[in-house]
């Protein structure tokens, strides 16, 4: 796992720890040493910490204009335990949504597991984001059963298009736009 860097290819139109509105900001990487992991398997130092013990992220792109964050993932995601829902959004939603922000892309296909306790603090992602939404991309198959079998698809949007998006050929804006299309598609 210590191979997976978080997506780079954006690195010229965003960098999280250079955004003064991001919860990442003025963050520094250690290069040259492994300083996070997921149980015994250490993570590229790239990654971020929100306080969880087995679930990063990267944020890899805001745009405050059209109110949207790309949000890549790695590790498994263990509500039961760590409650890293609850995590999530106090230590970085609620300060994305300080900022504007009602559209979240999560980008899953680093996620190895889903642990599920209640949907509390997902209805609370969902309504605070009123006019917006939320979008899970390239999930694993089971990791999204296991959203759905505790009807957490019910706030998070995933299947279809959305399971096998090949984002990386793709801009932030032509990644936002394919999302936005298909969740429009599902509300007409």
């Amino acid at each position: 796992m210590h191979e997976i860097e978080p997506y780079y290819r954006w690195r010229d139109d965003y960098i999280a720890s250079e955004d003064e509105h991001s919860p990442f900001y003025a963050t520094e990487y250690n290069e040259f040493e492994f300083d996070k992991q997921v149980y015994n398997y250490l993570l590229h130092p790239q990654w971020d910490s929100f306080g969880s013990n087995t679930l990063y992220l990267k944020v890899l792109f805001t745009d405050y204009d059209r109110n949207y964050a790309i949000i890549e993932f790695i590790g498994e995601w263990n509500d039961a335990i760590d409650n890293d829902i609850m995590l999530l959004k106090r230590e970085i939603i609620e300060l994305m949504i300080s900022e504007g922000i009602n559209k979240y892309i999560l980008i899953g296909e680093n996620v190895l597991n889903f642990h599920s306790s209640d949907d509390c603090y997902y209805e609370e992602w969902f309504q605070e984001v009123e006019d917006g939404w939320i979008a899970g991309i390239n999930f694993r198959e089971h990791v999204i059963e296991e959203f759905k079998h505790n009807n957490i698809d019910y706030y998070i949007n995933f299947g279809g298009v959305l399971d096998e998006l090949n984002w990386r050929t793709l801009k932030p804006l032509q990644v936002y736009k394919k999302v936005e299309e298909q969740l429009v598609k599902r509300l007409n």
